[in-house]
Formats: C-alpha cells, structure tokens, sequence
C-alpha cells in the first residue's frame, strides 16, 4: 500500500538539484550534496558527470535510479562517474508518476552536443508545448514536463547552445530552478518569478556549485556566495568564474513562501532568510495572533519545532516535545487484518504521555491540508490524557492548488477550500483552531512583498492552464515502448554514455 494512501495530509516534498564544477570529485561532491536535499524528494535519484573522452570530446556519463540517493549508489557507481562537472537531482514527482522512465537528470545527444538536465518546479505550459511537439513529429521517452525543454533545444536553429537556450526559455511558464551540462559547461537557471530557489556557492580551492538550498553547501565545506536571482542565467565552465546574464524580460518575484514554512531545511538560508529563525518568528506571530491557555507547547515534527518554540516563548508557556516522529518507515505498510484505528498516523507520530497526560495542549503545525492527520493527532492526544488540545497552525488555510512544483491533492480535497474555520476546528476535534494570516505571515519574514501565497490567496503570478494535473502527461502513447523497463532501475540505477 503506498505511503500517500495512509499517511495524508502534509505538503510533499517537490525536487531538488545539486552540481559542481572544477573539482577532480565533482560527482562524489554533487552525491553529498543530494544527500543533503534528500527531504525534497526520495522517490528518484541520479547524477550525470562530464569529462573529455580520448579524442578530447565533451563525454557524458549516467547514474540514476529509483530511490533514495544512498540506496542508489554505491561507491563502484561513483567512481565510474568520471570529470570535473556534475549534475544531480533527486525526485518527488508533480507531474509525471513515479517511475523508473521519469528519473532525473534527462540526458540527449542534441545537434550541439550532449546535454543533461535537472529540474525543479512545475512547467504550467508543458502539456501544451507538448501536445505542439508530438504534432511536429516529436518522440517522448518520459512523462516529465521537464523534457519538453530537451525537445525544445532540439527544435531551436541557432550557431551557439547558449543562443538556443535563451530562445528555449522565451517558450516555457511557471517554476523551474534548472541545472544543465551541456558538455563539460554548466548552466544554472531560474525562472523570472523566482518560485524555486537556487543557490551559488563556492567549494575551497575555486571550484563552484549549485544547489536548490545552502544546507548542500554545508556538508561539502562550500561557501555560500549568493542566491541565483529571479531571471538570471549562471554559465560556469571548469576554472573559469561564472557568468551572468538575464535572457527573459524581469517580472514581479514571486518566491514560494511555502520554502520558509516547510519545504527548506531549518538549517539552510533561503533567499537572504535563515529558515530556522523565520520559523521561530512565525510562531511568535501566531501567539500574537491567536493566544491560548494551555500547560505545554509541543510541534507537529519536525518542520513545525522551531515555530512551536516561538510560540511557546511569546506565550511564557513550557515547550516540550510531545509527539515522536518514526523516520524510519518505508513506502509499503502491512497491517493486521483487524484494523487498528488511525493506523497510518500512529505508524508515523506516537504521543509521549508523560508530556500531555492531564494537560491543557497547544499543538503547533504549518498546515492543515485534509484535515484527515490533525483530527488523528488530536484523538491521540487525547487518548493519552489531554485535558484540552488547541491547534494553531502557522499558515493561513491552504485553499487552493499549487501548480509551481508542490505536489497538492484536488481543490475539493483541501478542507479549507469549502469550510470555515469553526468547521474545520469541529471536524478534527480541537477544542479551539487558529491560523496565522496572511499580514503574519509577510511579518515574520520581514518582508512585505516578492511571495508567491497563491496556495491562500488564489492569485496565481502565472496563471495555471485549466486541466493540469499531476497526471496530465500520462495517457501518452509515445511512452509505451519504455513501459518494459519496469522496475530495471531499482537498485543498480541506470548507466548510460553519451558523447
């Protein structure tokens, strides 16, 4: 039985990239570095190194597979990943369904060469673009959006890769922090409105990288140099600096405030913002906002901790953790026949009665999607003695669907798309609920404008196209033939060379 069918109700992780370029262990470095983004996604992984074959030719090699990046590779893998450039990428999937055909990084031999790509975001036009490409005569291998790129690079008449680059781009909307190796030259690219983020950093010794998140930086003792704008271009060829340049008309950034309340890790910098200390902040707006009388201030863990202990501290209210997460569970559960009562969420979460048993809990978390894991969180509680269980969550209500790389169930599935507040409280059974709004929200980052809150708002900086789904690239029949590989990649991954 999948995870998602009994564990519900968080946002899923969406992607996230890692390359290096410059360095001898360029691939070892970019494996380190995914195992530091591993929260953004662990259905898929894969790395693409780049070095110079024989005839001094730009030559590509590949390593990916289904899984987490420690179950992917092994050292024999890596080693084989010879070069000075490397690319990585590990998997959620939004759009395209998890398997072996849709892992990242995308490699093609196109007419300027080999090319390898890892994406992270939602291309809002992909199915479209697509839908103009197979008409043209184009043949998918994938039901990824982020292939529609390749084809597109494939289809552009220029004289340099970097000119059909920048005419690719012109043609594709929504989110997408792109890393891509065009022979041994790494590209690092970010959408004009900035959803995604993507950082810049440099390893000792003059080598450089890129990562979705600082915290990659930190395991391979690089520094963070600066975050890749909204719009901007980074070209980095080996033992050269990078260069810059902005090849799309600039727009309104829009960055993806969900980054600071959940997706990022505590420890990275995001966009100029320390993740730990906006959370923190986040919970002392929710005080302000929604103050209750309660004995104990415990998280929903683990991205909401550093939110309850704000909480807890504007309150004068004891902080302690009161629900122990299992990080340990794997993708396929098997339950007794006689069915224990909020299996799923027990499976996951276990109350410490010690801290809750004969009192009055404030249960603090960053979003409340289906309702379906708060109400099993407070029956807990209250099985193991709570007296009364406030929920606050640091969010306002998550109302609409996210089309920019968030992994969002149907609209008529997020509880607060068509209940109230006082409703919602009623169906997961807390004695009282508050969110944080909106104005709270902007206050705790310090920053007033420049996010994307379209999960709340409904005001979409890129208006989403009407039928996209997670799905809405699958009933493809370009991509039967490759349904043979099945599970082919499980734990060997996939070697390939392209040169």
């Amino acid at each position: 039985m999948p995870e998602s069918s009994l564990i519900q109700g968080r946002p899923h992780e969406e992607c996230g990239v890692c390359a290096v370029s410059g360095h001898g262990e360029a691939a070892k470095l970019t494996y380190l570095g995914l195992q530091a983004l591993q929260h953004r996604g662990q259905e898929t992984s894969g790395i693409v190194s780049a070095h110079l074959n024989s005839r001094h030719r730009p030559h590509h090699r590949v390593h990916r597979g289904m899984g987490r990046v420690a179950e992917v590779f092994s050292r024999d893998d890596l080693e084989a990943l010879h070069g000075r450039v490397a690319i990585g990428h590990v998997r959620y999937s939004t759009t395209g369904a998890p398997r072996p055909f849709n892992t990242q990084p995308l490699v093609s031999s196109l007419r300027h060469g080999p090319v390898a790509l890892a994406h992270n975001g939602n291309l809002t036009n992909a199915h479209i673009l697509r839908r103009a490409l197979k008409a043209g005569g184009a043949i998918f291998q994938t039901t990824v959006d982020s292939e529609v790129i390749l084809h597109l690079l494939s289809r552009v008449e220029h004289d340099s890769f970097e000119d059909c680059l920048r005419q690719t781009l012109s043609q594709i909307q929504g989110a997408y922090s792109l890393v891509l190796l065009h022979g041994q030259c790494l590209y690092a690219v970010r959408d004009p409105r900035g959803f995604r983020p993507l950082a810049l950093g440099r390893l000792p010794g003059g080598a450089w990288t890129v990562a979705s998140e600082s915290v990659a930086f930190d395991l391979i003792d690089a520094a963070l140099v600066r975050d890749i704008a909204p719009g901007e271009m980074v070209c980095i060829e080996p033992g050269c600096e990078p260069v810059s340049s902005f090849p799309l008309p600039a727009a309104e950034p829009s960055r993806c405030i969900f980054e600071l309340i959940y997706f990022s890790r505590p420890d990275s910098v995001v966009d100029g913002h320390s993740v730990q200390s906006v959370r923190v902040r986040l919970g002392e707006a929710l005080w302000r906002e929604h103050p209750a009388e309660g004995d104990v201030v415990i998280c929903v863990p683990d991205s909401s901790t550093a939110a309850a202990i704000g909480y807890a501290r504007a309150g004068g209210i004891a902080f302690d953790m009161g629900l122990i997460r299992s990080h340990y569970i794997g993708r396929t559960f098997i339950e007794p026949l006689q069915r224990i009562r909020d299996f799923g969420a027990k499976l996951k979460y276990n109350p410490v009665r010690g801290v809750v048993e004969g009192k009055r809990v404030v249960v603090v978390d960053d979003s409340i999607v289906r309702g379906t894991t708060s109400r099993k969180i407070v029956r807990m509680l209250r099985q193991a003695g709570a007296t009364a269980i406030h929920m606050r969550v640091t969010a306002p209500p998550w109302r609409h669907p996210c089309p920019y790389g968030i992994d969002t169930p149907d609209p008529n599935e997020l509880i607060a798309s068509s209940a109230t507040v006082e409703r919602i409280r009623d169906q997961i059974e807390a004695d009282s609920l508050g969110y944080l709004s909106t104005d709270g929200l902007r206050e705790a980052t310090g920053q007033a404008d420049g996010w994307c809150m379209a999960c709340f708002t409904g005001e979409y900086p890129v208006p989403p196209t009407r039928g996209i789904t997670k799905e809405v690239l699958e009933n493809d029949d370009s991509v039967s033939s490759t349904m043979s590989m099945g599970n082919g990649m499980q734990r060997s991954g996939l070697e390939e060379r392209f040169g």
